[in-house]
């Protein structure tokens, strides 16, 4: 996976894109915000990823490892490559 991506897990369900690009944007950069929905019910699985523009580091956004988002408290590590 790109340098620049990270995963962001327990996330409450009510979490919107912009939510996240809200939070994130004070890191640098937001690109792109994906947030995974299922595709039976249409609602929010509860992680997404977040891309930061070129040159951006992530260090400011693993910082927020743990910080609340509407009463939860997220997960966020450096995006994994899928095993294929």
């Amino acid at each position: 996976m790109s340098e620049n991506k990270i995963y962001v897990g327990n996330l409450p369900y009510e979490t919107t894109e912009e939510d996240l690009k809200n939070e994130f944007s004070t890191c640098g950069e937001v690109e792109r915000v994906q947030l995974i929905m299922d595709r039976e019910t249409g609602r929010s699985k509860g992680f997404a990823f977040v891309t930061f523009g070129a040159g951006e580091t992530l260090d400011s956004a693993l910082e927020k490892n743990g910080a609340d988002i509407q009463g939860r408290s997220m997960r966020v590590n450096v995006a994994q490559d899928k095993p294929r």
